[in-house]
């Protein structure tokens, strides 16, 4: 099938707009030290590099013939996400060995969870945390030792900071080796509602504690549709995990073998003709459109708005938020996860999954099918799933014909939604971005009286008193990466969402972040420029009408005549500059762009 011709228009803008810094980065790429096999390490060098090898192995690495494969790694064993990947290593050796190459790791990288940071002091360096990830990863890739490097790691920040990483590495093949989501525990909207009673102060922390232990109860990936999840789906639809790897749990055969599988292919791909296998020249604007299209059709979370930018522009590709804004008006919308429905992932994947996906996406003309992908050049070996035959070997076999379940997965031609509910939110209080797809129609607009706040215990505090219990737009400012390094917000969910329950017209603004999990209250978010940076949400006042219209992509004041005149808002941000480390971040927060550019302190060739 050809092409959508809004595919086709979005693509071709971002590949103008790109044709100078892409040249670059390709040039760059092109004259990548050829260190990388080894040639021009000194003995000194090579012999630190493998000293502590088996002798087997040791034998290879000295001898420069074949394959040596990094491995960069997010275990630890807090985060259940990574707690799976502790094994990898062994195994990926294992599978390295067989093929006739060696594996080393190379090196670890910081993996901090967002659901033990909310509302606390760390979650201030969460988004910051992306970018130490990619220069962990050049770090444990500098040493010059590998043909092909593997990337274990799942969740929020992760991901994007290894794919940042892997980009500037763009001459090496990458192949990416998730771990799977957790088994399904309490149903995500039930969880939603006791975290809702809490909040009202109808139930006790013991309630609740018990509660958050049913819903996260396992090795695995968190099973709702959040960052991690959507980092999963990304890598996937991009060609850069084994087709099907996304969502098979840990610690079960399928997941063992893909495992395995995973390193010999990286083994494979260090063979292939030079030019060929570098993932900086996999990775183009099309791979990059195809991820928005991803994101899109199954709701994903709207941190990606600021990932997918920041990865792009590792890859010397520029993109917006009026090409998400531009997509979403002709994605159609074909999963149902929360927090856009009651499906957990594992329900989603049991439904037909990413292979039922990516062939309907892919059939309707939504994504380019002459990408490259680790599996080879097309798509065809993603409409597949893995699977083990009756011998135990792995095997893919063709995605379901239809959806298993019609309430969590639908084909293209009858969608949940005709867009992909994201929208681009502009006026006179800069640019925003908003997730609708779990946003009931008739909360879409909201035009109330604004309530200003400097941080989201001011706004739980201030709807304990009963202050809220109105119409209203809550702004929460001072929240952006200069700030603060951009924390998400998500303690507000529950208070929000129960003072909408409640029937009044209620809507949040801010230049902060919420979760991958944004749920049903509109919410306008990473408003840019920032309050920090001068931007106008510093010149909002208590009692300012604001209008914010998902439909027509509007966000706006009503009247206030003055309020380009007025002295904005100014804050103590020293509380924000101390304690649990952040104060090692000042030159992040001084230097970081924008929210859509990324919230990123790398300028690369800008």
């Amino acid at each position: 099938m050809s092409l959508h011709p809004g595919l086709l228009q979005v693509t071709e803008r971002i590949r103008r707009r790109s044709a100078a810094r892409r040249a670059r980065y390709l040039s760059r790429l092109a004259s990548a030290p050829g260190a990388t096999r080894r040639s021009e390490l000194s003995c000194t060098n090579l012999a630190h590099a493998f000293a502590a090898s088996p002798s087997a192995d040791r034998i290879l690495i000295k001898e420069q013939r074949r394959p040596n494969l990094g491995i960069v790694t997010a275990y630890n064993d807090m985060l259940s996400a990574h707690q799976p990947l502790r094994d990898y290593p062994e195994w990926i050796k294992e599978a390295a060995r067989e093929a006739g190459a060696t594996a080393q790791v190379a090196g670890g990288v910081p993996a901090m969870c967002d659901g033990v940071t909310q509302g606390q002091p760390g979650m201030e360096l969460s988004l910051f945390s992306r970018d130490v990830i990619a220069m962990s990863t050049a770090i444990a890739l500098t040493h010059n030792m590998f043909d092909a490097a593997l990337y274990l790691g799942v969740c929020d920040k992760i991901v994007p900071g290894l794919m940042i990483g892997a980009l500037r590495f763009g001459h090496l093949p990458a192949v990416f080796v998730p771990a799977g989501p957790m088994p399904s525990g309490m149903p995500n909207e039930e969880k939603s509602k006791v975290r809702q009673r809490y909040a009202a102060g109808e139930i006790g922390k013991d309630v609740l504690l018990e509660a958050e232990s049913r819903a996260y109860h396992a090795a695995g990936t968190c099973t709702f549709y959040g960052t991690a999840n959507s980092n999963q789906m990304l890598m996937e639809v991009m060609g850069l995990h084994l087709p099907g790897a996304a969502f098979v749990p840990p610690g079960t055969p399928l997941r063992h073998a893909l495992t395995l599988a995973a390193g010999r292919r990286a083994a494979e791909l260090a063979l292939a003709p030079e030019g060929a296998r570098g993932v900086g020249h996999m990775i183009d604007e099309r791979s990059i459109v195809n991820a928005l299209v991803g994101l899109l059709a199954t709701g994903g979370s709207t941190n990606h708005t600021l990932h997918l930018v920041a990865i792009a522009h590792a890859a010397g590709i520029e993109i917006d938020w009026d090409d998400f804004d531009d997509l979403s008006r002709v994605v159609p919308l074909l999963a149902r996860v929360y927090p856009n429905g009651s499906a957990d992932v594992n329900q989603f994947h049991a439904a037909g999954g990413m292979a039922f996906l990516i062939r309907e996406l892919r059939d309707a003309g939504l994504l380019h099918d002459d990408v490259a992908t680790i599996a080879g050049v097309g798509l065809d070996a993603y409409t597949k799933a893995p699977a083990l035959d009756a011998s135990g070997r792995l095997v893919w076999v063709d995605a379901p014909g239809h959806s298993l379940d019609g309430d969590i997965l639908r084909p293209a031609d009858d969608p949940f939604s005709a867009d992909g509910g994201l929208r681009v939110l502009k006026g006179r209080l800069g640019r925003s971005v908003i997730k609708v797809s779990a946003v009931k129609p008739e909360h879409r607009l909201v035009e109330a009286p604004v309530r200003v706040f400097g941080d989201q215990a001011e706004v739980q505090a201030a709807a304990k008193r009963g202050e809220l219990d109105r119409d209203v737009i809550v702004v929460v400012r001072f929240q952006g990466p200069r700030a603060n390094g951009m924390p998400e917000l998500h303690k507000l969910t529950p208070t929000l969402a129960n003072l909408q329950d409640k029937g009044f017209k209620v809507a949040l603004v801010t230049d902060g972040r919420m979760s991958g999990a944004s749920g049903k209250v509109p919410a306008a978010i990473h408003v840019t420029p920032e309050a920090a940076c001068d931007g106008p949400i510093a010149r909002l006042r208590d009692g300012d009408v604001v209008r914010l219209d998902a439909v027509a992509g509007v966000l706006d004041l009503v009247g206030a005549e003055d309020f380009e005149t007025r002295a904005p808002a100014e804050t103590n941000l020293e509380t924000n500059e101390w304690g649990l480390g952040r104060e090692l971040f000042g030159v992040f927060r001084r230097v970081a762009a924008g929210a859509e550019a990324g919230g990123s302190v790398f300028g690369f060739e800008d």
